[in-house]
C-alpha cells in the first residue's frame, strides 16, 4: 500500500492567496520528508477556495524541493487548453522531473471555470477531453509534417519544417512511450472509469465519495479492462480519503467538538458546493439514502476517517474490505491554519499508520 497526498487545494476564500500558496508548498515538502510516494495538485482558474490555476507550474516549483516523490497533475482540464500546448508542457516537465511525472487529465468540473471557458455542456466536455488526449498522444508519437483535423481542434505543422535548423520539431516526453495517464472519477458506476480501463490509464476514486460508490467505480474499470482483453490490476487503483490521525481517540473527539476545527469548513464547503450542483446523491452513505436525512454532519461522520493510529488502521482495513484491493491511499490536503494538527496527522499517518496497515495487509494476503 503506497501513500499519496492530493491538494485540491481547499482553503478559506477569505485568506490571503499568497499565504495559502506557500502553505501548499510547505505541505508538499513535508510529504517528501515523510516518505509519501505521490503528490497530486488540482487545477481551478476561478476559485479563491481552490487557488491553483497552473498545476504544472506548481509541480515545477517542487522539482528542486523534492527528490523521490512522484509529482502528479490532478488534473489538467483538457477542454480549457490547446492540446499542442499541453503536450509540450507535460513533455518538458517530464524531462525536468526525470520521469517522476504522472499526467492526470479531466474534462473540468468547477462551474465558474466552465462558464469562463464556454464549456458548460458535460457531453461536449467529455468529447473535448478525449479528442485532446488523442491529439496529445499523437504529437508524442509522430514528427512533422502533420495535420490535425478534429471536431474541436484543427492545426498543422507542414510548411515551416526545417530539419537542418531544428525548426518544426515537437517535444517528446522523457518516459517512454509517455508519462502514465490518470483519470479521476466522482460519480458512482462512472463511465469515466470504464474509459480508464479500456485505455490502460490509472483510475483515481475521489475522496469525496462513499465506499459503495468507489467499489462501483472499480467494477466499471474492470469492464473497461475486459474490453481490451486484460485482467484489471488493483495495484494501479488510487483511492482518495479524508483522514485525521491524532495521538489518541480522545484527542480526535475533543478536536472535532471545537467549533473552529478544520473539517467543519471542509465539509460545509463541499456539502454546499455539491448540493448546488445537485449531486448530493452521489456522496450519501448508502445508495438510495434519503436526501432529506443527509446533512453536512452525516456526510462528515460517514466520510471522515479519524482517531488514533490503531483506530485509523482499523478503519482503513474496513475501507479496503468494503471497496476491495487498491494500491495507493491518497489523502486529501487540508486547510493549514492549524499547522500542528495537520503536520502531526501527516507524521502519524506516514510513520505509524502506514507500517501497521502494510503489515496487516501482508498478514491477510499470507493467510489467503
Amino acid at each position: 500500500m503506497r501513500l499519496g497526498m492530493f491538494m485540491m487545494s481547499l482553503h478559506d476564500p477569505n485568506r490571503d492567496n499568497h499565504t495559502v500558496l506557500l502553505e501548499d508548498v510547505e505541505i508538499a515538502q513535508h510529504c517528501e520528508e515523510l516518505g509519501f510516494d505521490e503528490f497530486w495538485i488540482g487545477e481551478h482558474y476561478t476559485a479563491s477556495s481552490e487557488p491553483c490555476p497552473a498545476p504544472m507550474i506548481f509541480l515545477a516549483n517542487l522539482l528542486g524541493r523534492t527528490r523521490k516523490m512522484k509529482l502528479c497533475t490532478g488534473v489538467v482540464n483538457l477542454p480549457q487548453q490547446h492540446p499542442a500546448t499541453v503536450a509540450a508542457h507535460i513533455a518538458y516537465l517530464d524531462h525536468l522531473s526525470e520521469g517522476r511525472l504522472i499526467f492526470g487529465i479531466g474534462p473540468g468540473g468547477l462551474g465558474s471555470d466552465l462558464e469562463m471557458y464556454g464549456a458548460t455542456d458535460p457531453k461536449v466536455r467529455s468529447r473535448m477531453m478525449m479528442e485532446s488526449i488523442d491529439i496529445i498522444l499523437k504529437l508524442w508519437q509522430m514528427n512533422a509534417p502533420f495535420e490535425i483535423n478534429g471536431e474541436f481542434w484543427r492545426f498543422a505543422l507542414k510548411d515551416m519544417v526545417l530539419d537542418r535548423y531544428g525548426v518544426g520539431v515537437t517535444v517528446k516526453p522523457y518516459q517512454r512511450p509517455h508519462p502514465p495517464i490518470a483519470l479521476p472519477a466522482m460519480s458512482p458506476y462512472s463511465g469515466t472509469m470504464k474509459i480508464a480501463g479500456a485505455r490502460g490509464w490509472i483510475p483515481v476514486s475521489s475522496n469525496l465519495i462513499p465506499a459503495w460508490s468507489a467499489k462501483s467505480q472499480w467494477g466499471k474499470y474492470v469492464e473497461g479492462c475486459a474490453e481490451r482483453g486484460i485482467q484489471a490490476d488493483p495495484e494501479i487503483w488510487r483511492v482518495g480519503r479524508t483522514v485525521l490521525v491524532t495521538e489518541t481517540d480522545k484527542e480526535a473527539q475533543a478536536y472535532l467538538k471545537r467549533p473552529d476545527h478544520l473539517f467543519h469548513y471542509y465539509y460545509d464547503h463541499m456539502y454546499g458546493l455539491l448540493g448546488h450542483g445537485k449531486i448530493l446523491d452521489s456522496i450519501t452513505p448508502t445508495k438510495g439514502f434519503p436526501l432529506s436525512e443527509f446533512t453536512r454532519e452525516v456526510y462528515q461522520d460517514d466520510n471522515l476517517i479519524c482517531g488514533s493510529p490503531d483506530t485509523v488502521v482499523t478503519k482503513l482495513l474496513e475501507l479496503r474490505e468494503a471497496v476491495g484491493h487498491f494500491g495507493t491511499l491518497v489523502i486529501v490536503g487540508l486547510e493549514y491554519q492549524d499547522r500542528r494538527i495537520v503536520r502531526n496527522s501527516m507524521r502519524l499517518l506516514a510513520e505509524e499508520v502506514m507500517p501497521r496497515l502494510r503489515a496487516a495487509i501482508a498478514r491477510q494476503q499470507a493467510a489467503q
